[in-house]
């Protein structure tokens, strides 16, 4: 199931540390400036999306993701190649330095990832 980006600040909460009642997301994201009604019916998608589990803890529930963050990760970051780029990560990358959107320590990250790469073959 895709999860929105909505939904991916309250799964990022969760991923920093679970399990969280309602009111301690809530809190987490006092900063983003929605209701908790909002925040509430986040969840309830989550839940029913199957990414997050709610456990009854008395009369309130704590919520755990069902998902790593880093399955998570994987999976968008594939569609985002697939859609975009066909695929391939080069394009990709070549669409940043096209824009003069990478940094040198992103280029410098890039050359040793690459080394690395070269290396292991």
């Amino acid at each position: 199931m895709p999860i929105s980006e909505s939904e991916s600040l309250v799964m990022n909460v969760l991923w920093q540390r679970h399990p969280l009642s309602a009111e301690e997301i809530v809190a987490a994201l006092g900063g983003s400036g929605w209701q908790e009604s909002t925040i509430k019916t986040l969840l309830n998608r989550l839940l029913t999306k199957g990414v997050v589990a709610a456990e009854k803890d008395g009369r309130r529930y704590l919520y755990s993701p069902l998902i790593e963050r880093a399955d998570y990760v994987h999976v968008e970051s594939k569609d985002l190649l697939d859609r975009l780029f066909g695929g391939r990560v080069a394009p990709l990358v070549a669409h940043f330095s096209e824009r003069r959107k990478l940094t040198k320590k992103d280029i410098a990250e890039l050359k040793r990832i690459v080394e690395e790469l070269d290396n292991e073959r």
